[in-house]
């Protein structure tokens, strides 16, 4: 039942599948008879990627439904109805709503409730005072704290956790993190060496070390041997200038332009049929579903490269496929007709797929083509070279006047802020005027919000960027997209910070060879002393002299605070180094891109 493509890489994430599959099938085993599921709408998508509709069809499972207020319209012939939400108590209104109205029909339904990932106190305090606490026959937990994007990606979607803890220092959100992390312990053994940067990185590794010794008061210490060797800890806060700079990989380009969610993207469905294919049906689906991720061979070669390395890529493809193709039987043996009978059906997949990303690149080019992408691809590329950074920007100025999208206006805006480490007073305050007056006083909290998050803020007296561009080489000209040499190529000519910092962490002097820039970062780092663990047969240290004799290390990057597809690209980038004897794994609490983060941080989202 798991996803092959989920166990192809060093760390077996099928594993994380299947153990949250098998848990939530037992739940819904403890519930005798039909069943409908309404779903907190965040967490549809997550479970989609441990358990398809039609698996829990088998499981008597009926309909689903979107949790949401006011009575619900369940068949009558429904025994069972099971909420399945995370801890909110604002979930909790809607949740008494619908057992409110469904109590008053006949006949009685039995009420379920199943937590993600843990029960909380003050919910269930809230369904009390609400008055249908008593209502549930059960109220369980579903503990599944990360799901499994593809065989090197892991996410908690948690979208709101960077503002959770820097806007309104409510940390729970840390305290879920370092949950996540010592399951995977449970699971892939215990990491011995723990580093991190950032004042959530350093909480989620105090929480961590406690659920430690805890643990080992309650039992003997484990023996299992450690797969993970290296954690590192990066807190979103120490690079808030990545997310914002616009991603150029072909799987971020999709993500950016029309939005990934849950490994699929939603896509106009005439675009992938001929003109011959019925109307009627066409007119029925608008919008055609495609997935993407690494159990499609073309997809895993092509997601990676930046966006102009991807169509020599496409028609080197198309004339293999067209020339295999062609030759089809001619002169041919039996026994290999056999064999070319045989290689069809893998060489007809790949042209279906090869005609689905022709199609999806076209989409990206008629974007990226135009003037209104490459103006902004232009300013944006000049900031982050610090040029003109400290004086109003004409092209934002414009965009204001024009009353273009603000999140494409406070994205730019950010941009400059950050690579001028901050903006004069008599500039910053400039900007806000402008916005305000522009998009309406409903922005001011979003503008306050930006501020306290540090995207924008008062310029200080040390250029921070400066310095750190310089000595980490966050940009890199001349660097080629198609056969790139360094991890700038996923932005053309920025490398993110956040990737700089990993690949400094596995060199053999660590981040000892950045004294002098790492106090510029937010927050302490933290620098755990590796443990007396198995590491079956491996040495515990990140570097070795004589690669070539084992196996790469296995680091885990976590994101507390989201990353961005171009960021996991960059990584990846570093794991297929031929003299790299370090490989890369990724878990965040949530993949973003510069969108999606300002609007996590927007108060008002009815009025964008």
């Amino acid at each position: 039942m798991s996803s092959a493509h989920l166990s192809a890489g060093r760390l077996n994430v099928s594993i994380i599948q299947e153990q949250a599959r098998k848990q939530l099938l037992c739940l819904l085993e403890k519930c005798d008879g039909t069943k409908v599921i309404i779903w907190d709408q965040s967490l549809e998508g997550p479970i989609g990627l441990v358990a398809k509709y039609n698996l829990l069809e088998e499981h008597d499972v009926v309909k689903m439904y979107p949790l949401c207020g006011g009575h619900l319209s369940i068949p009558p012939n429904i025994a069972n109805v099971i909420f399945i939400t995370r801890p909110q108590l604002d979930l909790m209104d809607l949740i008494a709503e619908n057992v409110h109205g469904e109590e008053e029909r006949r006949p009685r339904k039995e009420f379920h409730l199943f937590f993600v990932p843990r029960k909380s106190l003050l919910c269930q305090k809230k369904l009390q005072n609400r008055g249908v606490f008593g209502s549930f026959t059960l109220i369980e937990e579903f503990k599944c704290d990360l799901f499994p994007f593809d065989s090197d990606l892991l996410s908690m979607e948690l979208s709101g956790a960077f503002k959770e803890f820097h806007l309104e220092n409510d940390p729970t959100c840390l305290y879920q993190v370092a949950q996540a992390i010592h399951g995977l312990q449970r699971i892939y053994g215990k990491i011995p060496k723990i580093t991190g940067r950032g004042p959530a990185a350093s909480k989620v590794w105090e929480l961590l070390e406690k659920l430690n010794r805890e643990e080992e008061d309650n039992k003997a210490t484990s023996t299992q041997s450690t797969i993970i060797e290296h954690l590192l800890l990066l807190d979103r806060s120490v690079d808030l200038l990545s997310p914002l700079v616009t991603q150029l990989t072909y799987e971020g380009l999709i993500d950016e332009i029309f939005g990934i969610k849950y490994n699929a993207v939603l896509l106009p469905a005439k675009r992938f049929h001929d003109s011959e294919d019925s109307p009627t049906a066409m007119s029925l689906k608008e919008k055609e579903q495609i997935i993407l991720n690494s159990s499609e061979e073309l997809f895993a070669e092509i997601k990676d490269k930046n966006f102009n390395g991807v169509g020599p890529v496409l028609s080197k493809k198309a004339r293999d496929i067209s020339s295999q193709l062609d030759g089809k039987y001619g002169d041919k043996s039996v026994q290999e007709i056999k064999q070319f009978v045989a290689r069809l059906p893998h060489m007809l997949a790949t042209k279906q797929s090869l005609a689905k990303h022709a199609t999806i690149a076209e989409m990206i080019k008629e974007v990226t083509d135009s003037c209104s992408f490459l103006e902004s691809l232009q300013i944006e590329q000049e900031l982050l070279n610090c040029i003109d950074t400290d004086k109003p920007n004409a092209y934002i100025e414009d965009l204001i006047a024009q009353q273009q999208p603000i999140l494409k206006v406070l994205r730019l805006l950010c941009i400059q802020s950050l690579t001028n480490s901050g903006l004069k007073l008599k500039l910053l305050d400039y900007y806000k005027r402008e916005i305000i007056q522009t998009y309406g006083y409903q922005h001011l909290p979003t503008m306050l919000n930006l501020e306290r998050a540090g995207l924008l803020k008062q310029q200080q007296s040390n250029r921070q960027y400066s310095i750190l561009r310089k000595a980490l080489r966050l940009t890199v000209e001349d660097e080629s997209e198609i056969t790139p040499k360094d991890i700038s190529y996923v932005h053309s000519i920025y490398a993110p910070l956040s990737i700089r910092l990993a690949e400094h962490l596995v060199q053999p002097n660590g981040w000892l060879g950045l004294s002098d820039v790492m106090g510029l970062l937010p927050g302490p780092t933290v620098n755990s002393v590796p443990v007396n663990v198995p590491s079956s047969g491996r040495r515990n240290s990140i570097t070795s002299e004589d690669s070539n004799s084992e196996p790469p290390k296995l680091v885990m990057v976590f994101f507390i605070g989201g990353c961005t597809f171009a960021e996991i690209s960059a990584l990846r980038f570093l794991s297929q180094q031929e003299d790299s004897n370090v490989e890369f794994v990724v878990c965040t609490t949530k993949v973003i891109n510069g969108n999606t983060f300002l609007t996590s941080l927007m108060e008002d989202l009815e009025n964008l």
